[in-house]
């Protein structure tokens, strides 16, 4: 699905909120290695699960097709800094809700682009009849659990020593959903 442009500023930098097309490919490639090897609050260590340009340019082509997907990209000056998906699950019994992953630059934490990337993925989820959007989030990232919660997420589960981060420590993964009911 397509969304309108959005645009945003914020502490002293603009940026613009749109659906991702198929000249994003190559950018969308590179940006998701480097984000990936910038954090451990994602499922990925840096260049795990590699998708190349070939492979965003059919993720896009579906999700602009699929009335139940949606893949946004944030714009800092032409520059992708960061993106999220919704993605619908396509059998019956799963076809009220969607879910939310969302990936943005260390360099551009804090201005708001993670919390505008879910807010207007949450807009459209609403408007087109999704009723439940489900994430998962580390559970040390607590800055993340607070703006889930605060956009109206809730807990609805923890997988327990689920994941194993470079101290060589397990960690919990938090499940969280957002129903509109």
């Amino acid at each position: 699905m397509i969304i309108n442009n959005r645009e945003y500023d914020s502490n002293r930098i603009n940026y613009t909120i749109r659906s991702a097309i198929a000249k994003d490919a190559k950018d969308l490639s590179v940006l998701r290695v480097q984000i990936d090897g910038e954090t451990e609050n994602l499922d990925r260590e840096k260049g795990e699960a590699f998708i190349d340009v070939t492979g965003f340019e059919q993720i896009i082509k579906t999700d602009t097709e699929r009335p139940r997907n949606l893949f946004l990209v944030a714009v800092v000056d032409d520059r992708l800094v960061g993106f999220s998906r919704c993605e619908g699950i396509y059998l019956t019994r799963f076809s009220h809700k969607v879910e939310f992953g969302v990936c943005v630059l260390k360099e551009v934490w804090g201005y708001g682009i993670g919390k505008n990337l879910l807010k207007e993925s949450i807009s459209w989820a609403d408007s087109n009849g999704i009723k439940k959007m489900t994430l998962n989030v580390l559970e040390t990232n607590s800055k993340a659990i607070k703006l889930y919660k605060n956009l109206g997420f809730e807990i609805e589960g923890v997988l327990k020593r689920d994941k194993i981060l470079s101290d060589g420590k397990f960690y919990n993964t938090v499940m969280m959903g957002r129903f509109n009911e």
